[in-house]
């Protein structure tokens, strides 16, 4: 991720980071009396009251607050203040269960693109369910929930049965914020790709009066592997050979992404990044399958013993007219 402009919600609000639901909840209240631009006589209320808005909907919303808490911890150690840029590490939300995440207050949110890189822009939904319509019933459905997940590339492949622990919170009997931690097992289905939501029916926030329970929504992510380089469906993979393999031609032997090993023939005359496709070897689809990609890399060994010097020395003697630097 970018770096960005840290936003320091805490600071905003004026409480301490071990604040309570309730003493959050009072320093809102406080300041949008002080900033409401119907109201306030500051030059800058309008400006102040997003800026104090957006504080109470991450502070005040417990998912949200314990993935801000994740990240502000880093920045805060380095002594980073509203204003600072920060560069959250690589993978920083994943497993944090977000309540309603891209939700705001409504489509026409003005958030920060702090908060927008963190939680997503708005998408128009509300605490009281899916969409934006408004409920006068007493039946409510729970809100969905959203977490980022990664899994390893071999799962896309072949599907797998994954226990995950999510991190979230809830506010304990003395209204103070603590963590909270659950395991839920997931099937996950063969061909999944990158940024594919899979649903859990049921496993978001209760409803109320009655009302249906809200769906958690996994987001799909890959664990970073050296090996292979994902497009799509589409799997790029570098395999290093031989001077001889590339100059030659020669069968080698590759380990695919699914576990299994394949003889593929390597064109006399390859040079370096030379692609061969394995059609139909990519992340699977019941319609379109994608492609493993083996993209060459000639590996150059080493002239260790005099016998190693004597076999360059003869190669280099067998091209008298070779320049790598006009070829």
């Amino acid at each position: 991720m970018a770096a960005m402009e840290f936003k320091d919600y805490y600071q905003i609000l004026g409480v301490g980071k071990s604040a309570s639901a309730d003493e959050i909840k009072k320093a809102y209240r406080k300041l949008a009396r002080k900033y409401h631009p119907d109201v306030s006589k500051e030059p800058d209320a309008s400006k102040r009251m997003a800026e104090v808005n957006e504080a109470h909907e991450v502070l005040g919303d417990t998912e949200k607050r314990a993935a801000y808490d994740s990240v502000g911890a880093q920045a805060w150690a380095r002594g980073a203040r509203s204003g600072d840029d920060v560069r959250p590490p690589p993978g920083w939300d994943t497993g944090f269960d977000f309540s309603g995440r891209g939700a705001g207050r409504g489509a026409e949110a003005d958030h920060s693109e702090f908060f927008e890189n963190l939680f997503g822009r708005g998408r128009g939904q509300h605490a009281g369910g899916r969409g934006g319509a408004h409920r006068s019933s007493a039946q409510m459905r729970g809100n969905d929930h959203h977490a980022k997940i990664e899994l390893d590339l071999i799962d896309a492949y072949l599907g797998a049965e994954r226990t995950i622990r999510l991190q979230s919170s809830r506010v304990d009997d003395s209204g103070r914020v603590v963590p909270e931690e659950r395991a839920l097992q997931v099937k996950i289905p063969k061909g999944v790709k990158e940024g594919q939501l899979i649903r859990l029916a049921g496993q978001g926030s209760p409803g109320f009066g009655g009302g249906s329970a809200g769906d958690l929504m996994l987001e799909v992510h890959f664990s970073p592997d050296p090996r292979w380089r994902i497009d799509g469906r589409d799997v790029t993979h570098k395999l290093r050979i031989s001077p001889w393999e590339a100059a030659l031609g020669a069968g080698v032997q590759v380990d695919t992404p699914d576990g299994s090993t394949v003889e593929v023939t390597v064109p006399a005359g390859s040079g370096a990044g030379r692609k061969l496709r394995l059609k139909g070897r990519g992340i699977p689809s019941p319609t379109a399958p994608g492609d493993l990609y083996l993209e060459l890399e000639p590996a150059i060994p080493s002239a260790v013993t005099q016998a190693q010097r004597s076999a360059w020395q003869a190669l280099s003697e067998a091209y008298p007219g070779f320049d790598p630097r006009s070829a």
